[in-house]
């Protein structure tokens, strides 16, 4: 194993004294071709090309000597670090870190960050990158190859953002360029970059903030969720019961990084609940009115959602692929269309026995594991001990099975 191992973030400013020590008795050094091309780097040094960080780990654990790992930004961050802290390199490593690229970004930008979402982009998780962006209204995106400004832009279509794109940030050939995201597939973007992406409904927030990314508690401190219907201004439609919702909610798991297709929206009050927690929504209706109220209601609670006018099922087929889907209307054959979309969950209600058999059939066709329950809720007035209002419904949820090789 190697006798020292240290990590140095680069950004592109000159090498501290820590760095320039550590580099210098240095007998392999493991970097891109930038970080390899530095003058600090000893010319009897072993170099190697950091490709793998796994197989560089695997090199500098069976090297006897100094090893020194060059990285861009702060290598704990998003970085180098904890791969090679993993356990089955057994690395103990010193880091002499830098700016992030991050924190490199908004300085470009004259922007504060506190307040940012922050997500890594490769191909296997571009889409959950996508539903943060369609989420939250400023978002920092660590791009990588086939997963960069050009494709966020793409996977946005419908959602109107701002993209800041830093390109080669500390280097010569450092470029930021500020874009409407329909704009930004038209062109092409240099490795390595960063894209800030800004959008959406909710003002900046007063005063400074206690946790970094977005405060759950804004804009209103609302606590608690599947709120009663006052909360909406107006009163729940029918399936729209605060009991039906927390059962349908609990169910789903709405989480960050999710689509949620809330199909047949209504007031909107699922579509917000859901973006409550941090997922992407598209809340479809048929009714302008449903459509109005839930974009209202998502200006109330300072969520950003996007809301399609249409009639499922046809509406559906230009839709992004979901996480998790609602159905509050339409039945057993929105269900079916949805089955065929293999969101992880799905949901539904029916008023009656036969309608109930219908979707779980739909669901069970379309290979999920089907629950059903039947709900009743009885609203009642405390000071008489009489009843208010009574709901019943069958709910049932769809689990997706995965498909047999």
């Amino acid at each position: 194993m190697a006798d020292r191992v240290t990590v140095i973030g680069w950004d592109g400013s000159p090498l501290t004294s820590a760095a320039r020590s550590a580099l210098s008795a240095a007998t392999l050094v493991a970097g891109a071709a930038h970080h390899l091309a530095l003058p600090e780097v000893p010319p009897r040094a072993e170099r190697i090309r950091l490709g793998s960080v796994d197989l560089a780990a695997r090199r500098i654990a069976g090297h006897r000597g100094s090893a020194v790992v060059l990285a861009d930004g702060d290598p704990g961050f998003f970085g180098v670090v904890r791969t090679l802290r993993a356990p089955e390199h057994g690395l103990e490593v010193e880091v002499v870190p830098a700016v992030s690229a991050v924190a490199a970004a908004f300085a470009r930008a004259g922007m504060p960050w506190d307040d940012a979402q922050i997500v890594v982009a490769h191909r296997r998780t571009l889409r959950r990158a996508v539903n943060v962006c369609r989420a939250h209204t400023k978002v920092a995106v660590l791009t990588s190859p086939g997963a960069g400004p050009a494709e966020l832009a793409l996977l946005l279509e419908g959602v109107h953002r701002t993209f800041v794109i830093c390109e080669e940030l500390g280097s010569e050939r450092e470029q930021v360029t500020v874009l409407t995201s329909d704009k930004v597939a038209d062109h092409a973007w240099r490795d390595p970059n960063l894209v800030i992406v800004i959008g959406g409904g909710q003002g900046p927030v007063a005063g400074a903030g206690w946790i970094a990314g977005r405060d759950p508690g804004y804009p209103q401190q609302v606590r608690g969720w599947a709120l009663p219907a006052h909360a909406y201004g107006e009163g729940l439609g029918a399936g729209e019961s605060a009991d039906l919702r927390a059962a349908q909610l609990a169910r789903l798991g709405p989480r960050t990084g999710d689509l949620v297709w809330d199909i047949g929206c209504g007031t909107g009050a699922l579509s917000v609940e859901a973006a409550r927690f941090g997922a992407a929504v598209i809340a479809v209706d048929a009714e302008p009115d449903a459509c109005a109220r839930t974009e209202a209601a998502a200006r109330g609670f300072g969520v950003q959602l996007q809301v399609v006018a249409g009639r499922a099922p046809h509406v559906l087929e230009s839709l992004p692929e979901p996480d998790v889907v609602r159905v509050g209307g339409g039945g057993a054959e929105v269900v079916a269309a949805c089955a065929d979309r293999r969101p992880e969950r799905i949901v539904a209600h029916a008023a009656t026995r036969d309608g109930a058999e219908a979707i779980g059939a739909a669901l069970e066709a379309g290979g999920y594991d089907v629950e059903c329950a039947l709900l009743q809720s009885v609203d009642l007035d405390t000071s008489a001990w009489s009843e208010r209002e009574r709901s019943v419904a069958f709910l049932l949820s769809g689990r997706r099975r995965e498909r047999s090789p």
